[in-house]
């Protein structure tokens, strides 16, 4: 194994063009392009080749194509129901961590990947990777950014077009660029699903 592919989970500085690097990532985005390629009616295949193609696939993890990756989904970690919209991107060259039952809404970004501030480093096509932690129920919604190192925490709403740049707690809605948390969920969100629109699934299911 070579010195810099040793550095791709450490979060040191390394150099992505290493040969050893390239020759296994193209391994993992050939199978991401064939991903890409099949239909919408081939879902058995298309979860058997995410079992293949994700370091953790969840019983029930459906993501839309076209489905792009870096590492074509290798170091991808979802849990069970994960649900991603069109035109997901995980720049995963080090470990994005997914769990249950958790949506992304279309075109979410999720970046491992960052370049040194010092030009003189991006000169030389230096990169240093740190690894995204997404909780349990959570809602991202769409065009969001997720940055490298940062911890979404469970049941939280990540509101469409964030730029979430630090951690975000549980149980919150946040929005914004960069993104805040604007409030806890609360007695309303049990109450109402949207504005007046008020929440009787559960009545309807406890006659059933």
């Amino acid at each position: 194994m070579s010195q810099m592919k040793d550095k791709l989970h450490t979060g040191e500085l390394y150099l992505p063009g290493d040969e050893e690097i390239m020759k296994e990532q193209a391994v993992y985005q050939d199978l991401l392009c064939d991903y890409n390629q099949t239909k919408p009616s081939e879902q058995d295949k298309r979860t058997r080749m995410l079992q293949e193609m994700l370091a953790e696939c969840g019983e029930g993890v459906y993501i839309e194509a076209p489905f792009y990756a870096n590492f074509g989904g290798h170091h991808c970690h979802f849990g069970k129901m994960v649900y991603a919209n069109y035109h997901l991107t995980c720049v995963d060259d080090t470990h994005i961590y997914i769990g249950d039952y958790t949506m992304l809404g279309p075109n979410v970004t999720i970046a491992t990947a960052g370049h040194p501030i010092l030009p003189q480093l991006r000169e030389q096509l230096y990169q240093y990777n740190m690894p995204v932690h997404i909780g349990r129920n959570c809602w991202i919604g769409a065009g969001v950014v997720i940055m490298p190192g940062v911890t979404v925490g469970d049941n939280t709403v990540i509101g469409s077009g964030s730029v979430v740049t630090k951690d975000i707690p549980a149980d919150v809605v946040a929005v914004g660029n960069p993104c805040r948390v604007m409030r806890e969920i609360n007695e309303h969100d049990r109450q109402y699903y949207y504005k007046d629109r008020k929440i009787t699934v559960f009545e309807s299911q406890a006659e059933v």
